[in-house]
């Protein structure tokens, strides 16, 4: 990410490598020209997520039925997401991380860590990670900056114009199997397109403290198919 405040917080300290490389997300207004489309299933009960991190892709299934197919963010090296089999755990759509923010006092933001406050009359307030889906204690999917390499601290993050529909085709309980390669790699996920906006830079720390970051998308999520 490249914004003004993240190059100023990796000029003194630690923390901004932290927030570029872990889970921190781009807000909702990070849109771009990427765009997918979702479909409602017929039996939510049968919807089931599948991540390979090798195609570094998100398949949202209902049998053989792709809902949505979306290319992912995964862990870096040393942060890597978790393989194996899960079922979501819970969901909260406007989640904010309890370690990498921003400490605000009136129009004074500052990025930071939770731990360390600036001074007097700053209040915490952290990075907005919209669409939040937890599959494991501290992993879960969330809205965020889609870079084509490792990018997290093992979260999965998901373009602003694919979290939203992907929060609404899973519930709590639904599978999730995540593993290096997928069958569908070979099929539906080989010619995906994926968003180049990952580098996009932020909007101004005083929007990202804000609620208009948990901003609704517009227009159906769901499409009937």
């Amino acid at each position: 990410m490249k914004s003004y405040y993240l190059r100023a917080l990796f000029a003194g300290t630690a923390i901004g490598f932290a927030l570029l490389t872990g889970c921190g997300t781009l807000p909702t207004a990070l849109t771009g020209k990427y765009e997918v489309a979702a479909y409602k299933p017929k039996n939510p009960s049968e919807v089931r997520v599948k991540v390979s991190l090798q195609n570094r892709m998100v398949y949202v299934m209902e049998g053989n039925r792709p809902l949505l197919v979306t290319p992912t963010t995964i862990g870096k090296a040393g942060a890597t997401t978790p393989t194996g089999s899960f079922h979501v755990t819970d969901k909260i759509r406007r989640k904010r991380s309890a370690t990498y923010g921003f400490w605000a006092r009136g129009n004074d933001v500052r990025p930071g860590t939770s731990d360390h406050s600036p001074g007097g009359g700053y209040h915490y307030v952290g990075y907005p990670m919209a669409y939040w889906v937890e599959f494991k204690p501290a992993y879960g999917f969330h809205q965020g900056a889609v870079w084509p390499i490792p990018h997290s601290h093992g979260c999965l993050r998901l373009h602003p114009n694919a979290a939203p529909k992907f929060f609404a085709l899973v519930h709590v309980g639904t599978p999730v199997y995540i593993a290096q390669t997928q069958p569908e790699d070979k099929t539906i996920g080989k010619n995906a397109s994926r968003p180049m906006d990952y580098s996009a830079p932020d909007p101004p720390a005083t929007y990202m403290v804000s609620d208009a970051v948990f901003a609704p998308p517009q227009g159906p999520l769901l499409l009937d198919k």
